[in-house]
């Protein structure tokens, strides 16, 4: 009977170590699926967040590329302007010093001499206030005399230089002021300016 039962621990001993030896293999086959799933995860997840931050960059990119362009186009925009304003003011600048009282008076009288034909009205010289007085004081005898016209002259604080003249007692008239001439000079020059400034 000892044997018997000697026989029947073995095989119970025997059979739980079998058992527990299967119940431990399931849960390190269970363990190792889970470790498998959760890297597996982990990785899926590592490569949606690498995918997101690559995308994120690109579209980083993107915004600083097209605020480096809206920069760049702005500062030509600026470049453009403070260019042309500098043109303006030289040419200005220029017309100002070329139409001194003695070139006004030559003007003057040889626009009146080919244009007064046509007109029979007083002619009528608007300047700023010195030219009117030098002109008056030096040449406004001689300009009626060459002219054979009443000439009247009058002074205007929004003309810095060159005149405004009319011969139909200022009914209409034509701007050789210095801003007038110095657009018409700039829209000449722009053009030829932008083109130096692409080349």
């Amino acid at each position: 009977m000892p044997d018997d039962i000697q026989g029947l621990i073995e095989k119970i001993n025997q059979e739980g170590v079998l058992a527990a030896e299967e119940k431990a293999r399931q849960i390190i086959q269970q363990a190792e699926r889970k470790a498998d799933s959760l890297i597996a995860k982990a990785q899926a997840q590592a490569q949606s967040l690498i995918s997101g931050a690559r995308e994120e960059n690109l579209k980083e990119q993107d915004k600083v590329k097209a605020l480096l362009n809206q920069a760049g186009r702005d500062l030509l925009l600026v470049a453009r302007d403070e260019i042309n304003a500098m043109l303006m003011r030289l040419i200005t600048q220029e017309v100002r010093h070329a139409l001194s009282p003695e070139a006004l008076s030559k003007i003057i009288s040889s626009l009146i001499q080919n244009l007064s034909g046509k007109h029979s009205g007083e002619v009528a010289v608007t300047l700023n206030k010195e030219d009117a007085q030098k002109i008056t004081e030096h040449f406004l005898g001689r300009l009626k005399e060459e002219t054979k016209k009443q000439i009247v002259l009058k002074s205007s604080e929004e003309i810095h230089a060159g005149f405004i003249i009319s011969f139909d007692s200022g009914k209409s008239q034509f701007d050789f002021s210095d801003k007038a001439l110095a657009e018409y000079i700039g829209t000449y020059l722009k053009p030829k300016l932008r083109d130096i400034l692409q080349g």
